[in-house]
């Protein structure tokens, strides 16, 4: 016969928690399992009803179910293992896996509960949840890029042949007897939108044509000003003004110019969006240096970000805006740490909009043209 010491020390083995009940649902056994399971010592919780041990809207049920299985023997989890949330010391809830067994003793019915943690399991879904969201969100930006590319080269075709045909309409209304100056100009007019289209056109197809990283001497000012050309597309009838304040253009930067583009490109289109709705609707890309690093500030009269929002703001493919390209500041702060630096956001303020900031590091080719002749 198995003395009781020896049944507790095997109990105390086991790696799923065991817990045995009387049929008025007290503990009579509480393994080594359940304490690190639910933060109770085994003095803390025999003798204690093990409704200790769930939530409030299931603790509050339990003894009538016990009542009334013993009455009808109508079984909810007594022979049939099931998923149920359990509650730690600490007031958390815990996800486990509950099969109930029944014994009928001298002392009366005992029921025993083998429980197991099913917390990994759990994470483990999510985070799989998560990357299967993501890989889907990817495939659909891998598409835009190829469609994107496809789309920009079409157009840029047929553009080209409307600014040839413009360029002759007006040389040729040149060489008339009695030129038309009027029409001239605005034919002339014509033929510069044209030549400006195919250069947006050309920096969205850099923009979404996959690329190796390929770090060159940038001028910072251009690239600033191609961003925001390629925002303000498609923002006309929001209103919204985006002005940078950085105008030297003698000042290069050693960095990859695609991916940098992309970091700048989302941070503004973003700011775009929250302050479409706003009485003030500006953007404004400045930059700050010192000797180790250039900081290029993205800021917007928006109503700012809360804290609960900034503490996922990172986070892989979340955010506060529906439409875009669809990056992520996950993937900008990872572009940016790639070169070195960082991407963050400044802690909010009552009354002012939010301001990204991205570092980047200087190093001996970042230097201003200007000073290098000097």
């Amino acid at each position: 016969m198995v003395s009781s010491s020896c049944l507790h020390s095997v109990l105390d083995t086991a790696v799923n928690g065991i817990i045995i009940i009387d049929d008025n649902a007290t503990i009579q056994v509480y393994n080594r399992a359940c304490e690190n399971l639910f933060g109770y010592t085994s003095e803390e919780a025999v003798g204690q009803n093990v409704n200790l041990l769930m939530p409030d809207a299931v603790a509050a049920q339990h003894d009538g179910y016990i009542q009334k299985y013993l009455k009808s023997g109508d079984a909810r989890v007594v022979g049939i293992g099931r998923e149920v949330v359990a509650r730690h010391k600490d007031g958390t809830q815990i996800p486990v896996e509950l099969s109930v067994g029944e014994a009928q003793t001298e002392s009366g019915h005992q029921f025993i509960g083998v429980l197991k943690d099913l917390r990994a399991t759990k994470e483990y879904e999510e985070r799989l949840r998560v990357l299967q969201s993501n890989l889907v969100t990817m495939t659909r930006v891998n598409a835009l890029d190829e469609m994107g590319a496809a789309i920009a080269h079409e157009v840029n075709q047929p553009l080209t042949a409307l600014m040839l045909y413009l360029q002759t309409g007006a040389r040729r209304a040149r060489a008339t007897e009695q030129p038309d100056e009027a029409m001239i100009t605005l034919m002339d007019k014509a033929v510069t939108e044209a030549a400006r289209a195919g250069q947006i056109i050309q920096r969205m197809r850099n923009f979404v044509e996959r690329q190796a990283p390929q770090c060159i001497g940038t001028g910072l000012a251009t690239l600033i000003d191609d961003c925001l050309e390629l925002v303000r597309v498609g923002q006309e009838t929001d209103d919204v003004e985006f002005v940078s304040s950085f105008v030297d253009y003698n000042y290069h930067l050693e960095l990859d110019s695609v991916q940098i583009q992309q970091i700048l490109v989302n941070l503004i289109r973003n700011a775009g969006e929250a302050v479409k709705d706003r009485p003030v609707k500006k953007v404004v890309v400045s930059v700050e240096r010192d000797e180790e690093n250039v900081f290029v500030k993205v800021t917007d009269t928006g109503a700012g970000l809360d804290e609960d929002v900034v503490s996922h703001l990172f986070k892989a493919f979340t955010g506060t805006k529906r439409r875009g390209l669809g990056i992520g500041l996950a993937i900008s702060r990872s572009i940016a740490q790639n070169h070195g630096g960082d991407l963050t956001v400044e802690p909010y303020e009552e009354g002012k909009g939010a301001t990204f900031t991205l570092r980047l590091p200087v190093n001996s080719k970042a230097t201003s043209k200007a000073e290098a002749v000097v």
